[in-house]
């Protein structure tokens, strides 16, 4: 009986795999935008919205952008500034500022990552070196986000 109860008991503590939702939507006849939502957190533990759109018009893809979002007066990004990306081997990619001229508010980044996704393998982990004023912060975006989002790609 007591197997029983630690057996059931057991489940409720493990927690089950957070699937995320692409979501997508029409924006125009013939046009339409893909999104891929993950909160994920720094080394210091803040959480960031990190958020892979993908802006599709009459079925060629026009748009491939990373948006970045840290919490207001916790994170300013440093424009223009590109995003760097690391792999384990060492290679450093980067992602160009797309809010080079003006950003909608001091916590957000947006890169485009249509050169630099197809580079990234789906299996391994990579880091993403936010480019903020106090100092860089960095993101661990795992294996599993990376194949969603180059899924995104097809």
């Amino acid at each position: 009986m007591t197997l029983f109860f630690l057996i059931l008991g057991s489940h409720l503590f493990i927690q089950e795999p957070a699937w995320a939702v692409i979501r997508q939507q029409q924006e125009a006849p013939g046009q339409m935008l893909y999104q891929s939502r993950h909160t994920l957190p720094d080394e210091t533990g803040k959480s960031w919205q990190v958020v892979l759109f993908k802006r599709v018009k009459n079925e060629q893809i026009k748009t491939l952008d990373l948006r970045l979002v840290g919490f207001p007066d916790q994170a300013v990004f440093i424009h223009p500034q590109n995003l760097e990306i690391s792999t384990p081997q060492g290679k450093l990619l980067e992602a160009e500022d797309q809010f080079a001229k003006k950003s909608p508010a001091p916590n957000v980044g947006e890169y485009n990552l249509k050169e630099v996704l197809p580079q990234l393998s789906s299996t391994e982990q990579v880091k993403l070196n936010l480019p903020l004023e106090d100092k860089r912060h960095t993101l661990t975006l795992p294996a599993p986000v990376i194949l969603e989002w180059q899924e995104l790609l097809k």
